[in-house]
Parts: structure tokens; C-alpha cells; sequence
């Protein structure tokens, strides 16, 4: 008995696409899982949504293939594809209940009265808005919209949910409310979610994987963990979370392990890639990956304490370093830590093993 590879519930394969002389995608190849949160992150206008909308038969392709569990959809128009999209506007009819809304796909398909009526009221349990059936989108919050949204999308039962920026309307604590509910209902439900998104928060908190994109091309693909601790570049790891990003040059190589030299100082990084003493690169290392002492340590830097900016729970120290440079890094709050915190006292800052990375690209 021979082991079979899954088929992947979406496969990209060298997909480009133009508008004009302007190419928005470039050569993008990966595959998504079946049951997957799969995320695409990037700023504005880096290709992100026109790659959903391609997968959704908006767009075509002007290159390549795109592949929904094993079969070729280019041709198919969009009311073909086992797909559904939950739009950022929630796109809602207004003169329709939430009832009506959820079953409205469901009457377009063909499905039996009896069939949709089961249907929305198993998705209407699902999304926690039994006492709203009969209640219009205006007579809603915009929590409540969205789940109205969430569930007529995946009322027909799409083997691929695309999600585009679909949080970005609601406020800070609705949207960490509606992280953890889209996080249950695709683990519930076992659909496919592809969901667009330039919040890096969004994406580290409800992600299987995130592909990380910038000017048409991939840059990343990795767990969440992968992409904050092992970014494969200066983008990278300048844009998700925050990070010291210090101009550095190569002192000895150790397989993975590089000197490196930034600013009259020295530490140990690691590398991903073939690194040759002397080259120049970027060092990154994330705030909270430094500790703050008031005596020297083995590998420790000395530094002065710049400025200090109160932000609740933790401090942010800016620290400036002998030869100029500065690093930024972040303190919890407690009382034994606070008389540290005076702006131009001296301290040292370690560096936890393995956070440092030297990005030659």
C-alpha cells in the first residue's frame, strides 16, 4: 500500500498578474492546505486582494494556474467554483432579515424550502444569533453583521472560504472578539480559510500559515512563529511586529552562526542563508528579546539609557550604544525593575540565544 500526497485545496502555480504595463502578481507558487487558516499579509497594494479575487473568478489570471483540489478553474466564472467570499462591507441586503440574508445563496443554488430553512437555522445556531433572525442589518452591530456575513458564506457548504479584510471595519476589542470566533468556526467546520489581512496581529493570532507579500511577490511562508522568530529578510522582519533593524557586517562564520559587527559592538546572530566574512547585511532583533541589566554580562552591551515610554504593562527603553547606534527594547513593569529605568543611566543588554538574525537581503 503506497502512501498518497494530499491534494491541496488550492494549488498557485506561477500565476502573474498584469493590468497594462503594471504587473500586480509575479510568479507566485505555493499550496494550501485542506482544513487550513491560511493568510496572505501585506501592505496596501501588494497584491493580496487581487490574488483572492483571482482564486474567487474576478480576476483572471494573466499567467499560470490555479487549481482547487486537483482541478483547474480558470475557466470556470465565479458561481462555479466550491468558493465563497465574505466581503470587508459585509454586503448585506438590507431589506432582508438575518434569515433571509443567511438562505438568500442557498434559493439562487436551488435548494428546497425545507432544506434552506434547516439550513440557515443551523447556521444561525452556529454563529450565536438565534434571537436576531428576524432582525434587519440596520437593527445590528457591526459584530453582528459580520457574523450575519460569515454565515451566509458558508451556508452552501464552500469547500474554500476567502476572507478579504473582512475585521477591518469593527472596532479594537470587536475585532479580537471576532479573531477567536473565526478561529472556532473554521475549526468547527473544517473549511479551507484564505483570508487578507495588513493587520500582523490578525495574522499571528489566528493563522496555520501566513505568506507574507510585498510588490506582487511572496516573501515568506511559515507558521506564525516561523515568520516572527526566522524572517527571511530585512521585509520580513521589518514588518511584522517591531524589531531592531541595525546595519551590520560579517565577522566569522560557524555554519548558521555569524559575528556579526554594528555600531562599535559585537554579537553572535544566526543566518539563513551562506554568509562570507565581511559581507553586509541587517541585524534584527525583537525588543523583547533583550534584557535590561544594571551590572555587565557575558555577551552583554553596554549602553545609556535614552528614553523611556510608559505603555502599561511594559516600558520601551531606547537605548544608545557607545558607537552610536541605538536599540529599542522592552521592560515589563514591575516594581524591583522600576528605579532601572532612569533616562541616562547606564545599563547592559543581553540578548536571548537565537534571537539575533543577520538578513543579507
Amino acid at each position: 500500500m503506497t502512501n498518497q500526497t494530499p491534494i491541496a485545496a488550492v494549488a498557485l502555480r506561477s500565476v502573474r498578474k498584469d493590468f497594462g504595463d503594471f504587473t500586480a502578481l509575479k510568479d507566485v507558487t505555493f499550496d494550501i492546505g485542506d482544513n487550513e487558516f491560511f493568510t496572505l499579509l501585506g501592505p496596501s497594494g501588494c497584491g493580496k486582494t487581487t490574488l483572492l479575487r483571482m482564486i474567487a473568478g474576478f480576476e483572471a489570471t494573466t499567467a499560470g494556474t490555479i487549481h482547487l483540489f486537483g482541478d483547474e478553474i480558470e475557466t470556470l466564472p465565479p458561481d462555479k467554483r466550491p468558493v465563497n467570499t465574505v466581503f470587508q462591507n459585509y454586503a448585506l441586503f438590507p431589506h432582508m432579515n438575518v434569515a433571509e440574508n443567511i438562505g438568500f445563496g442557498l434559493k439562487m443554488l436551488g435548494w428546497s424550502k425545507a432544506d434552506i430553512d434547516a439550513r440557515v437555522a443551523e447556521m444561525i445556531q452556529m454563529v450565536q444569533l438565534g434571537q436576531f433572525a428576524h432582525r434587519k442589518p440596520s437593527q445590528m452591530s457591526g459584530g453582528q453583521q459580520q457574523r450575519v456575513a460569515l454565515a451566509r458564506a458558508m451556508a452552501p457548504k464552500p469547500k474554500v472560504l476567502l476572507l478579504d479584510e473582512p475585521l477591518s471595519a469593527l472596532d479594537l476589542k470587536l475585532r479580537q472578539e471576532m479573531r477567536a470566533e473565526l478561529k472556532s468556526l473554521q475549526r468547527e467546520t473544517g473549511i479551507t480559510f484564505i483570508f487578507v489581512t495588513h493587520d500582523q496581529e490578525e495574522a499571528l493570532s489566528m493563522s496555520d500559515r501566513i505568506a507574507v507579500m510585498s510588490a506582487g511577490e511572496v516573501q515568506q511562508i511559515g507558521t506564525p512563529e516561523d515568520v516572527y522568530e526566522h524572517p527571511a529578510n530585512r521585509f520580513v522582519a521589518d514588518f511584522i511586529g517591531e524589531t531592531n533593524l541595525l546595519e551590520a557586517e560579517a565577522g566569522a562564520v560557524d555554519g548558521q552562526s555569524v559575528m556579526c559587527q554594528f555600531g562599535g559592538s559585537s554579537i553572535s546572530a544566526t543566518t539563513t542563508g551562506a554568509v562570507a566574512p565581511g559581507q553586509k547585511g541587517w541585524l534584527s532583533i525583537r525588543p523583547e528579546r533583550l534584557t535590561i541589566g544594571t551590572a555587565p554580562g557575558e555577551g552583554s552591551i553596554p549602553a545609556r539609557i535614552g528614553q523611556t515610554v510608559y505603555l502599561g504593562t511594559d516600558t520601551q527603553v531606547m537605548a544608545h550604544l557607545e558607537g552610536g547606534a541605538t536599540l529599542g527594547a522592552r521592560m515589563q513593569n514591575t516594581l524591583a525593575g522600576a528605579d532601572r529605568l532612569t533616562e541616562g543611566a547606564d545599563i547592559h543588554l543581553t540578548v536571548a540565544p537565537g534571537a539575533a538574525r543577520f538578513l543579507v537581503e
